[in-house]
């Protein structure tokens, strides 16, 4: 934390957004956190909803990532550096550590003169699950 921000209050709304998040499966849009928190009698804005995610992945208490231009977010359920496998139909994630990804977003960086290179991996795909549900529906 820098010494301009101010370390953030834990109002009920905070608590009430973190504790949704991690009864969640899979990564989750703040509309669809913000519908689950409502529809459990929540009086909770939207804007907050989306405040609080915000907070909470800048903090590293919540995983984020872009998908078909909505950022989306799940109880991250490690601190350390990690990527993902996501499935694209039902959301199931899997958490990797993926050292050969390390190794090569060094490599190249370096490769290509540039220092201090960070990165963000996410692998989509579809899970075994609906991998078997799709081949059923199609008579594979």
């Amino acid at each position: 934390m820098n010494a301009v921000q101010k370390p953030r209050r834990n109002t009920w709304q905070r608590e009430a957004v973190r504790g949704a998040l991690s009864e969640t499966e899979g990564f989750v849009s703040a509309q669809a956190l913000h519908a689950h928190l409502r529809d459990g009698g929540s009086t909770i804005g939207l804007a907050t909803v989306y405040r609080a995610l915000s907070d909470l992945a800048t903090e590293g208490d919540a995983d984020s990532l872009q998908q078909d231009g909505e950022s989306l977010y799940r109880a991250c359920t490690t601190d350390k550096h990690h990527h993902h496998l996501i499935c694209r139909v039902c959301g199931r994630t899997v958490e990797i550590q993926a050292d050969p990804v390390e190794e090569w977003a060094r490599a190249t960086a370096a490769a290509n003169g540039f220092s201090n290179a960070s990165h963000v991996v996410d692998v989509f795909g579809e899970c075994a699950e609906c991998t078997a549900r799709a081949a059923v529906r199609s008579g594979a």
